[in-house]
């Protein structure tokens, strides 16, 4: 497997002309501009041969992780929504027709610790992208009316998502696990505040006010451009947004000193979900917690782990196993997700699991697989760089971590750095009973 995926990566690094597996230099292959306008602004770009071709992301550094104030979550997402309403400038039917007629791709997402507004869209149409951007950016308008509308589509957006049953024990894992932290709440927010956010349209301008600003904001331009037209078409249209002066006091979180076990009933017929968190570390590029845990999720949760062909392949006694902490601003979970063939086997499960965190603290990896994953992983990351709205995705990953793209030549130096020493020694930090949250999921008796 090691010599395989090896051969793949140096393969794949000649026709990406990524570096090979022994320079640890840089993962990424292309050349990043930064340039940073008199207002806060950052402006990141990155030419990639796509011939007439660009994405343009708009990373805003706000997620749910911003909503500090009690009752208010959800606004982060609602923004996404909210942010195609128009401008006294570009209506909402203007704004549209205007992407129509330009040939381009238009959408946002929201995540705990950012929004990312992306297009892509022909080459010749960066000024007239950079003009509708900057204005809804600066001059976003949309009545109570229409704030009441949507905050009302949200709710039915909230209840499609949590009638599955993984969303909902993610939910209770999450409000659980966490006291104060606002990774407590999901992305969506708390059932509650969004029921309650029809009434919330004062607010919402303040929120816009507080967040919408140039210092917390990227622009990320991937493709076809002139690197000096870009720099003065966004100074034109950037330059008069006005920097913000609200300050982020996000509540920190004591260790947890109990282990916490939550039994969720469930009205539907569904199989026992059993999902268990551990409180990790935050994202750094400086520091190898978090790449020893990456690294750590493949050796014992990934396909090719002992855990897996155990429970999954050999004893049948699960559909699936997996377990991995996301990338976040401040300490995650890891999160361990499976589902269960039969409720009679959920405590062997468990012990089966608990069994593998041993095994990873006590037992070292070897020297042969821990190298395999690293490749895998590289060459995995090498794969998703084949297009200019890829690389923006990737890329956009983490500006919202740290604000610098840089990041990712820096963490990947740090993958490379990693020892078996060093995932035997996260397993032993993290994974302790007094640092975990359980939730099981079962079907209630009366529907079975």
């Amino acid at each position: 497997m090691f010599r395989y995926a090896s051969l793949i990566l140096i393969t794949l690094a000649a026709a990406l002309q990524l570096p090979a597996q022994g320079d640890a230099a840089k993962v990424f292959p292309y050349t990043i501009n930064q340039v940073t306008l008199d207002n806060g602004l950052k402006i990141v770009s990155i030419p990639f041969d796509s011939p007439g071709i660009i994405a343009y992301y708009t990373v805003v550094r706000t997620g749910s992780r911003n909503e500090v104030e009690p009752g208010k979550s959800g606004f982060a997402h609602f923004f996404e929504h909210m942010m195609f309403r128009g401008t006294d400038k570009y209506s909402k039917d203007d704004f549209n027709k205007l992407l129509k007629s330009i040939g381009a791709d238009n959408n946002a997402n929201t995540s705990d610790d950012r929004t990312v507004y992306h297009t892509l869209a022909s080459a010749d149409a960066l000024e007239t992208i950079m003009d509708m951007e900057s204005d809804r950016f600066m001059n976003l308008k949309y009545s109570e009316e229409d704030f009441k509308t949507e905050a009302g589509a949200i709710l039915g957006e909230y209840n499609k998502n949590y009638s599955s049953p993984f969303m909902t024990i993610f939910e209770k894992l999450r409000e659980a696990a966490y006291e104060g932290h606002t990774y407590k709440h999901t992305t969506m927010g708390f059932l509650r505040d969004i029921k309650d956010m029809p009434q919330q349209y004062q607010y919402s301008l303040e929120f816009f006010d507080r967040w919408y600003r140039p210092e917390n904001c990227v622009v990320l331009v991937v493709g076809d451009f002139d690197q000096a037209k870009l720099v003065a078409l966004a100074k034109q249209y950037y330059g008069p947004w006005k920097r913000g002066t609200y300050t982020l006091d996000v509540p920190v979180d004591p260790p947890q000193t109990e282990e916490k076990l939550i039994n969720l009933p469930w009205k539907a017929k569904t199989l026992p979900i059993v999902s268990i968190g551990y409180h990790g570390p935050a994202f750094s590029d400086e520091t190898r917690d978090m790449p020893a845990m990456d690294l750590l999720s493949q050796v014992v949760f990934s396909e090719t782990s002992e855990l897996f062909r155990k429970l999954v392949i050999e004893e049948q006694l699960v559909e699936f196993v997996q377990g991995s902490e996301g990338d976040s601003r401040d300490p995650g979970l890891f999160t361990i997700f499976t589902r269960v063939k039969d409720p009679k086997n959920i405590e062997l499960v468990r012990s089966e699991i608990e069994k593998a965190i041993t095994e990873a603290k006590e037992k070292p990896v070897s020297a042969e697989r821990l190298q395999a994953i690293k490749s895998h992983l590289k060459y995995q990351f090498a794969m998703g760089l084949d297009n200019p709205d890829a690389v923006a995705a990737n890329i956009s990953h983490y500006i919202q971590l740290t604000g610098d793209p840089e990041s990712v030549n820096r963490v990947y130096r740090l993958y490379d750095q990693i020892t078996p020493d060093d995932i035997m020694s996260v397993a032993k930090k993290y994974f302790n009973a007094t640092n975990r949250t359980t939730v099981i999921l079962t079907q209630e008796e009366s529907s079975q």
